[in-house]
């Protein structure tokens, strides 16, 4: 009983926190699109409950135009459907607009977002995206991975005429082989751990679908703890960290700063130094992460 009453308090203090938020950010002037009504406290989540995202929010634009303004929790956010005013945010005024929100699977999952997707722009951004261009995007590059296309290609092929007869998953069969090429491009060999690394980048895409509550409410932090998501963030974080940990020394214990793929290539430059922003381990794993996706 005295667990339920500590608890039903905490809720309502929380309640009356959130409600003097929300008053408080309705009272400023602000110039807004239209958009749906909104209810105290959860503001525009309710219509987005009973269908797809992406379907509800098409349906939405209908009703209120090509640009709208979300109440999600805490978070204002402007949804444009018009491909005109997508050019103007995603071309003509692309600075503006580059940084992504920061998110807590982002934090976690990529080091505090010191990757190419989750990090702000910015001089380290633009740093670590030229290097990834110049080391692994390059037209040189890229026609070096042939092989490693090819061979993947042959893999894939002999596995399908060796199931000739029987039922096959093939969506299954051509993600593994994206990912298989994938991973081979990145660490320059063929992965021990390739399979667990591909159920974790699986884990980490069903873990940033979606909304996040807590995402909704960043002023309460408790809220990642009480849903669960903190929990199941980290336990994929450390599997992660300790599948990059292990190919990373294997490579330095031996020596292998020299090849192809862009593991080598980060390391490479690592030793080197001489960057705005000296490269670090955490970076490295950050980045050949993202590029698995």
């Amino acid at each position: 009983m005295q667990f339920f009453n500590f608890f039903s308090l905490f809720l309502f203090v929380c309640f009356l926190f959130l409600l003097i938020k929300w008053k408080n950010s309705n009272s400023k002037n602000k110039r807004l699109p239209p958009g749906p009504w909104k209810l105290p406290l959860i503001g525009s989540m309710f219509h987005l409950l009973g269908g797809l995202p992406h379907q509800v929010l098409r349906d939405l634009a209908k009703k209120y135009g090509p640009i709208m303004h979300l109440q999600l929790g805490e978070v204002s956010l402007v949804v444009v459907t018009s491909p005109d005013m997508a050019k103007q945010v995603l071309k003509t005024h692309d600075f503006a607009f580059a940084s992504r929100p920061k998110l807590l699977v982002g934090e976690i999952l990529f080091y505090k977002g010191t990757d190419i997707v989750f990090s702000p722009y910015g001089d380290y951004w633009r740093q670590m995206r030229k290097i990834c261009l110049l080391e692994l995007l390059s037209a040189k590059n890229v026609k070096s991975f042939s092989s490693i296309r090819q061979d993947e290609v042959l893999h894939m092929i002999e596995f399908f005429r060796s199931s000739s007869g029987e039922t096959v998953n093939a969506t299954k069969r051509i993600y593994q082989f994206s990912s298989s090429m994938i991973c081979r491009s990145a660490f320059g060999e063929v992965l021990k751990e390739k399979n667990k690394l591909i159920e974790l980048v699986k884990e980490a895409s069903r873990l940033m679908e979606g909304f996040d509550v807590a995402d909704l409410f960043p002023s309460l932090k408790f809220l990642h703890v009480l849903c669960g998501m903190k929990g199941k963030i980290m336990d994929a974080h450390h599997a992660l960290d300790a599948i990059l940990e292990n190919i990373i020394n294997e490579h330095k214990n031996n020596g292998e700063l020299e090849g192809e793929g862009l593991l080598v290539a980060l390391l490479r430059l690592m030793k080197e130094g001489g960057f705005q922003f000296p490269i670090t381990k955490n970076n490295i794993k950050a980045i050949i992460f993202v590029s698995t996706f």
